[in-house]
């Protein structure tokens, strides 16, 4: 598929079927990448602040465990959604930011947000 291509021309190449060279919906390995109960409220987070600490994060997502929230941005920061800078300085801490490959998901979340509002009650 090409990148630059109309919403037209991809509504035609989705009804003759786009398949990745996996034979997956073209859709699908971002949705393996995003899936889960946090990694929605994660990237919306860093949306909202910037640059945030750990433990800012966790107290802005309400019932998640260190675990889970530290697994879920390993998670991310592999997929090159999410950047982590950890500052050696007294005491040491880490900060959490979207990738510049993060960033170009606020369309995606901007158009699902759309849909939610105008189909979800």
């Amino acid at each position: 598929m090409d990148k630059d291509m109309s919403y037209e021309e991809y509504v035609e190449q989705v009804r003759q079927g786009i398949l990745t060279s996996s034979g997956n919906c073209p859709v699908t390995p971002l949705l393996v990448m995003l899936q889960g109960k946090w990694k929605f409220q994660i990237i919306y987070e860093l949306c909202i602040k910037g640059q945030i600490r750990f433990g800012e994060l966790k107290k802005s997502l309400a019932g998640i465990t260190n675990t889970m929230l530290t697994s879920s941005l390993r998670e991310l920061e592999r997929d090159g959604l999410v950047s982590r800078v950890q500052f050696n300085e007294i005491p040491p801490h880490v900060e959490y930011s979207l990738t510049e490959r993060g960033k170009a998901l606020l369309p995606v979340f901007y158009a699902m947000t759309k849909w939610g509002f105008e189909y979800i009650p």
